[in-house]
This record gives C-alpha cells, structure tokens and sequence, in this order.
C-alpha cells in the first residue's frame, strides 16, 4: 500500500481563511494582521483585554528520547489537539517555528505529520512570516555593533580575547563554526578568531520566547552580555546602546503567528529555540494568549522529556508563572526497541527482549513527570502497522505498574478521529486534578548544585565532572550576582547521559561539563555537556537535495 507523502496530504486540504480561524477564537480585526489568506499574526495587545479572564488547562506533549525510528511528538500534539475539537472542547494548539537548518538537513519538520498536521506546511516549514529572519537581523546587529564600537576607539575597553557573542545563520553549516574575521588591514577590523552558531540557539530567540511583553524583550536584550573588559567586567548590549534598535527589529516578531490544522483546528506557531542547546520551547506570549482564548491548549516541548520537558517547567513555567495541568509522553514500539538494542533494519519485526530493555527509557521518563514535577501523565503509543498486540500489551502494562495510562493513539493515519482515546484520557487526569507541580531544583541554590540536581534526578547520572575552564566559569558567574538563575543544560537528545550511543535508561555514567555560558538576556545559565554543537552540519544526503518547486509556485519533496 502506498502511502501519500505528508506534502501531498496538506496539498489536498481546502483551510479556511484565517480570519475565519480568528472568528472562531474571538479574535476582534484589529488584533488581526494578515500574511496573505493562511497566516495571521496576533498583537499582543490582546491580553490587556483578557488579563481578567481564568485560563484554559495547560498539556504539556513531550517524548521518550528520540530515534531514527521516529516518535511523532508534533503529529500527537496537532492529533490530541484536533480530537479534543471533535470532542466539542474549545482547542489550540501552540507550538514552535522550524529551523531552515533542518527542513534542509535531517528529514523532518515542525508541521506534524500524515493526517494531523499544521497548514500551510510549507510556508510554515521555510520562511514562514519572517520571525527567524529578524532573529538572525537582530543577533547580527548587535555583533556589527560590538565590532565597530572596538573599531571606534574602544572607549569601553572590550577585551577582543573574550568576546563572547557570535554571529548566527539559520541553516546547517560546520564550515562556520570556527572563523578568523576582521582580516585585510586596520579598515576591515580587528582580526580575531570568532564563528557562528544557528540562529535557533541565539540568545535573541531565548529572549524573543521569554519575553512577556515588548518592553520586557527591550530589558532582557539589554542584559545579554556580549563580551567583557579588561578587568573582567561584563558588557551588555545595553552598554553598546543596542537594545531599541534590535527591539525595533523584533516588534513584529513578538507577536505570535496563527494558522489551523488540516481540520481547521487553531494554532499558534511561534519561536523556536533548539531543546538540545536552548530551552526548546515556543513563545510565552503564543501559550499566554492562547489560554486566554481556549478552554484547553495543547502545547510540546522539544525532544525528549529530559530536555525539553525539565526546560520548559524550570525555565519557561518558572519566568512566565504557567504550569502544565496534564502532561502527555509519546512513544512507538519500534523506538522502544531501538533503544533496547534492535538494529533499524528490523524494528518491522516483534522483538520482545529488544523492547523490554528499550521500555526503560520511557519509565525513566514517566517516572521524571510523576516524581520529580509532580505531575499527572498519559502515555501516548504512536501506532504503527507493524506493531504487534502482544508489543501494545506489554508497554500498556508496564506504564500501568507506574499508575499511568497508555493510550494507542492513531493520529497519523486517522487525524483527530484517532486520538479520541487520549483526549478522553487526558481530559480525565485534568479532572481528577491530581497535580503537585514542582520544580527539579530550587533556583537560588549554587550552580553546580543546580546542575548536579539535573544531571542524578533527571539524567540518573551518577555525578558531574567539570572540564576545561568550566569550574571557573561558573566561580566567574556566581560573583558577579548571576548564580540564581535556572540552569538550561545543552545536551544531545538521543539519551540520557550526555554521550549519544548509550539509549535505553543507561547507568554508571557521568555527565561532563565542558563549558558555562551567561544568558543573562534570556534569564538562565547555559552548561554545555559532552560533545553538543550550537552549529549542526548538514548529513551525507541533505533533504535540500530531493526538495524543488514547479513552475506555477507548488513545493514539491518536503517530506
């Protein structure tokens, strides 16, 4: 049987006008701005008109970590979101922008999948309405403000040996992550070793994401500091006097984007930070106004819920005052039993021992929800043809051993209609109302406390090991008043140490430090562990390669 390619499903879609999409939510005209027939974007305004209004229930999708099997994190949210519509409940959904870095790269987008997906897809998959591009502006404005202040005469007596902030792209290219700049004589700059990262991982998207207003965004850009001076004092984008330029560049892409589901369900699509290197999240302001307006939001954090999960409850809950009432953890079978140790090429194929080993990651991962936030889970099994009964059986049994549900969810294939069962699930945890949210660490706690925290009750590392010139970093941080921040832990994603081959729950293992980095702009401590990138490469065969567009506009080969 021939499957239709995701592309070739959002191409038969007939969406509504998005003012459409904004009557259903109640949305006045003027809070509307149109980016052609699908794509709105929503002044924040807005709240001032509902900040007496109580707020929808929070659900928080995350996952087990992931594969090259796939999981289906965003397809369940755009599914559960889409069921508890036909469930008569008033939804949105609220997720983040894609990267062009991996749209080119990896295979995979930020739009869903088969029959729950988030249209238009490809608008929303490459330049979308802009905001990565300002993002990109703003980062970039402030490098060639920093350089030409040190061209100027220096009068702040930057150190060229610590500047701090790099120029950023939003696309995979290794070619930038090491540069000299500032070559060809004293007109064209000081030379100095310098590099790029992805503009998902700049400090500006943190910023855009966790601001709660445009001045607050005004604030937080000030604060971020971009290199330090001769005595080891930080400077700031406040000091180069940047932040009302680069918050001119950002105002409009403050203010969140709206869009539907391929059934018309709405959707906000705003920010997007990496989970591995930032905080992975979408925007406070996109989840803010959404609670204002629905009765349930459903909402994903990045990767797997050692990431994206412990960042969005001890970054974005505690900055913002949200706080999830339900949280729903996605898994497959064949992931499951990749992680058990089954080789890709035969995950088609029933492999119980494969899959009681692989069950471990997501039970560690249940058991961060319950215990460690406090708060209720569903699990959610993305079917597969190839599943077997006695495979189902089994992963709904051992999450029932932890008191948990798990719910065959069939979204992909099904749309809405197949995540009836975990939308009826999720509402009842909601009700019972058994949530004890609380955060992993207490923020005021030293640095290497927080992360040590992290590292055994998160990770279920044995310890931490700081390399390099990362204890001083972080003595440096701590006397200059910065050691009461939230930690966010740059990671890789496939497990849950810090070295990516060990999948499953993998024990005996430390994690290591290697760098501590200020984003004091965006409000928390960067740590850098294993061998994480904040500029990915491009694979052996870019997805750029199959990607084309015919002659009257219509995209073609985008997953």
């Amino acid at each position: 049987m021939a499957f239709k390619s995701d592309i070739e499903i959002a191409h038969e879609a007939t969406p509504k006008p998005i003012h459409e999409i904004a009557d259903k939510l109640s949305i006045k005209d003027d809070y509307v701005e149109s980016y052609g027939k699908y794509k709105a974007k929503i002044d924040y305004n807005i709240l001032d008109e509902y900040s007496d209004k109580e707020d929808g229930k929070l659900i928080l999708v995350t996952a087990i970590n992931p594969t090259p099997a796939g999981e289906g994190k965003t397809t369940t949210t755009v599914g559960l979101g889409d069921a508890l519509s036909r469930l008569g409940k008033k939804s949105i959904i609220a997720l983040r922008e894609p990267s062009l870095g991996p749209v080119f790269g990896v295979k995979g987008g930020a739009a869903g999948g088969g029959y729950a997906q988030v249209i238009p897809m490809e608008d929303i998959n490459l330049h979308f309405t802009g905001d990565i591009h300002a993002v990109t502006t703003a980062n970039n404005l402030i490098a060639a403000l920093l350089d030409n202040h040190i061209q100027q005469g220096n009068s702040l007596r930057i150190d060229n040996r610590r500047i701090i902030w790099k120029r950023c792209l939003d696309m995979n290219d290794r070619q930038l992550r090491f540069i000299v700049n500032g070559l060809g004589g004293k007109p064209n700059g000081t030379p100095r070793e310098d590099g790029f990262d992805i503009s998902v991982a700049s400090e500006i998207m943190a910023v855009l994401c966790l601001s709660n207003d445009l001045d607050d965004l005004k604030q937080k850009v000030g604060k971020i500091i971009v290199a330090y001076d001769y005595d080891g004092n930080p400077v700031t984008v406040a000091d180069l006097k940047g932040q009302g330029a680069v918050a001119a560049l950002l105002k409009d892409a403050l203010k969140p984007n709206l869009v539907q589901t391929l059934e018309n369900t709405p959707a906000f699509i705003h920010g997007g930070p990496f989970a591995n290197i930032a905080h992975g999240c979408n925007s406070i302001m996109a989840t803010k106004i959404a609670l204002k307006l629905g009765d349930y939001v459903v909402t994903e954090a990045g990767f797997g819920a050692d990431l994206g999960a412990e960042k969005f409850i001890d970054i974005k809950c505690r900055i913002s005052g949200l706080k999830p009432d339900a949280v729903v953890i996605v898994a497959t079978a064949r992931a499951l039993k990749l992680h058990g140790g089954a080789l890709k090429e035969e995950l088609n194929k029933e492999n119980m021992d494969a899959l009681e080993k692989g069950i471990e990651n997501l039970l560690k991962h249940v058991e961060n929800v319950n215990n460690v936030f406090g708060l209720p889970a569903v699990v959610a099994i993305n079917r597969f043809p190839t599943d077997t009964e006695k495979e189902l059986a089994y992963i709904k049994d051992r999450c029932n051993e932890l008191g948990v549900n798990a719910i065959l969810s069939e979204v992909w294939a099904k749309g809405g209609e197949g995540g009836i069962a975990l939308a009826e699930e999720v509402i009842r945890v909601i009700e019972e109302g058994q949530s004890n949210f609380k955060y992993a660490y207490d923020v005021n706690l030293p640095i290497k406390e927080k992360i040590e925290i992290i590292a055994k009750n998160v990770y279920g590392a044995d310890g931490v090991d700081y390399v390099a010139n990362s204890s001083k970093q972080i003595e440096e941080l701590e006397s200059l008043g910065y050691g009461n921040l939230p930690i966010c832990m740059a990671k890789t994603q496939y497990s849950l140490s810090d070295d990516p081959k060990k999948l499953g729950r993998p024990k005996n293992f430390r994690i290591t430090v290697r760098n501590v980095k200020p984003s004091i702009g965006a409000g928390f401590i960067v740590a850098l562990t294993g061998e994480i990138m904040t500029m990915p490469g491009l694979p052996k065969k870019p997805a750029a390669e199959v990607i084309d567009v015919d002659r009257t506009g219509r995209i073609y080969g985008l997953f």
